[in-house]
């Protein structure tokens, strides 16, 4: 249950005393989540965990959204803080994500996962969703570390920055499932505006549980519309 490093220039081992918040900001997302609100970003089972449900794959095979499920898991697991990337459905998002903004990297995901898949049958025997946390970490430092043949050299990173982006993007988008990427940063919500009495409760203001485009300044129709005017 530990984040994965994803500096190559540095050790490569797992932290023994985990932090996720490090994590996130070294990933440049506390205080810029907001980024991730109003318009689309740019650029199976361990045996520790129940799988949330979700709709049919639009993109992925089981095969591949299995894996990917084990790998948000190791990358943002849950621990004691919340619910991690798994629980957001991380996997959901990039499922239409390769169908959509991140079209271009479907083939570095069809390589990656492959080669990561035959990896693992070759060094332990089994899938990677057999295999104990510590050897499906042993398996992501390698895929890390550009050890595993036929996988793309940035996939490691393409993975770990799609993760983040299912974790904390706008629920519109398929992932931040229950609004848990926002709640793990203490985001408040979209609020288009506040009342003398929102400012009044502070801290005590309970938080906008809603996407984006729930606001009809940001719907994709008027986005359509005005885009046809101009």
């Amino acid at each position: 249950m530990r984040p994965i490093k994803n500096d190559k220039n540095s050790d490569t081992s797992i932290p023994t005393d985990p932090s996720r918040r490090a994590l996130l900001k070294n990933a440049g997302l506390l205080g810029a989540v907001a980024g991730f609100t109003a318009v689309p970003p740019v650029a199976a089972q361990t045996t520790q965990t129940t799988i949330p449900l979700r709709e049919a794959l639009e993109n992925l095979t089981a095969l591949e959204a299995g894996m990917l499920d084990v790998i948000a898991d190791r990358i943002l697991p849950a621990d004691e803080n919340g619910p991690g990337a798994r629980e957001a459905r991380a996997v959901h998002y990039i499922d239409r994500a390769l169908a959509a903004h991140h079209r271009r990297h479907r083939t570095a995901y069809t390589d990656g996962l492959q080669a990561l898949h035959e990896h693992a049958m070759a060094t332990q025997g089994k899938p990677l969703t057999a295999l104990t946390a510590a050897e499906q970490d042993k398996l992501l430092i390698a895929l890390e570390s550009s050890q595993v043949s036929g996988a793309p050299t940035s996939f490691f990173s393409i993975l770990r920055s799609h993760v983040l982006e299912g974790t904390f993007s706008d629920p519109y988008y398929g992932g931040n499932h229950n609004f848990i990427g926002w709640d793990l940063l203490r985001y408040p919500g979209v609020r288009l505006g506040s009342t003398a009495a929102d400012v009044a409760q502070g801290a005590a203001l309970p938080p906008s549980r809603q996407s984006a485009y729930d606001h009809a300044l940001f719907t994709k129709s008027a986005n359509n519309q005005n885009q046809g005017a101009r």
